[in-house]
């Protein structure tokens, strides 16, 4: 008789084999688990552990989101894992290109224990978000935030930043996931972070009520050159940072703003902390790690870093090609 572990770990791979066209159980099953050290790797990694998965099991791949596109399309990746704004660009030009993608839904029991040892939340992903998908897909989600650098964000620069990003007078970003760049989001995600203290006067003017603890700030005089930490550029951070950059410097010329691109999360919350960035998008998640000293930043937390606002929801999107009749995990597990 099995056991829960062993049957867990029996049926992913018979997942893989589906994937891969295999007979027998193999460790070439070519799994993209995001940049190394980033979120994305940290939680791919967790939700196979959480399914009984060892590392042993497959080969892993350490690649921000576009080049696991590449190797999607041409067979040298069989899944790729990501957080990515919902819907993916990237995701309609695979479909595009090959006509047989499909997302796979995390199993029940992997979200319920995430869930309970973490911030991470779960998240349906509806089907009118892609066009290929027939049914609901169960996955998990958090919240891209961005974080200030409390030794050079100066309080009337974090008001200026948070009023130009929810300034519903301005024509909205073209990005697809500008819409939640509204008051009725701003502070989605803001649990357990400090908030800045110039974007809370901002949200108080607007008649939001923030309960959230207030950032002690050291920056003092008025800075010129901002650096902003966004993503690869295969993914979401990129370019909804490209066009924040825009309009930043649009409305406040007298300063001015450049974004480059990072393995997002992680490293730009390390670049905080070292005094390399004065701004960065990162998952909420690994903001408050890093704020606790946690994971990522168990040799040293990041201290001085506040929140300005939500960006939009971050969904855990698990990518792959359909073999057969694969199209979720819980397909393969009735086979």
């Amino acid at each position: 008789m099995l056991n829960t572990q062993q049957r867990r770990l029996s049926a992913f791979i018979f997942i893989l084999l589906g994937l891969s066209g295999c007979d027998t159980p193999n460790n070439n099953i070519n799994i993209a688990l995001g940049p190394d050290a980033s979120t994305t790797q940290q939680l791919s990694q967790q939700v196979l552990n959480s399914y009984g998965v060892n590392n042993d099991d497959y080969n892993a791949h350490f690649l921000p989101f576009d080049k696991a596109l590449k190797g999607l399309q041409d067979g040298s990746i069989d899944i790729s894992m990501s957080f990515l704004g919902l819907p993916t660009n990237g995701i309609k030009s695979l479909q595009a290109a090959t006509g047989d993608v499909t997302l796979l839904s995390l199993p029940e029991e992997v979200i319920a224990d995430i869930e309970q040892h973490s911030d991470y939340q779960r998240f349906t992903i509806p089907t009118s978000s892609y066009q290929f998908l027939t049914k609901e897909v169960s996955t998990l989600t958090a919240y891209a935030v961005l974080m200030a650098n409390t030794q050079t964000i100066n309080d009337q620069m974090g008001y200026q930043l948070a009023r130009i990003m929810y300034n519903a007078t301005l024509a909205p970003l073209p990005h697809a996931q500008s819409h939640f760049l509204s008051l009725k989001y701003a502070l989605d995600g803001g649990s357990h972070l400090p908030i800045h203290p110039g974007a809370k006067r901002f949200y108080e003017e607007q008649g939001l009520t923030v309960t959230l603890p207030v950032a002690q700030l050291s920056a003092a005089g008025a800075k010129q050159e901002f650096i902003f930490g966004t993503g690869s550029q295969g993914g979401t951070y990129y370019p909804l940072g490209g066009e924040l950059t825009t309009r930043w410097n649009e409305q406040l010329p007298s300063v001015n703003f450049t974004n480059v691109a990072t393995q997002a999360s992680i490293e730009n919350l390390h670049s905080l902390r070292e005094g390399k960035m004065d701004l960065g998008m990162t998952v909420n998640v690994s903001a408050v790690n890093a704020l606790q000293g946690k994971g990522a930043f168990a040799e040293q937390a990041v201290e001085n870093i506040a929140f300005i606002g939500q960006l939009y929801p971050e969904v855990f999107q698990v990518v792959t090609r359909k073999r057969g009749d694969l199209s979720s995990f819980a397909d393969i597990k009735r086979q």
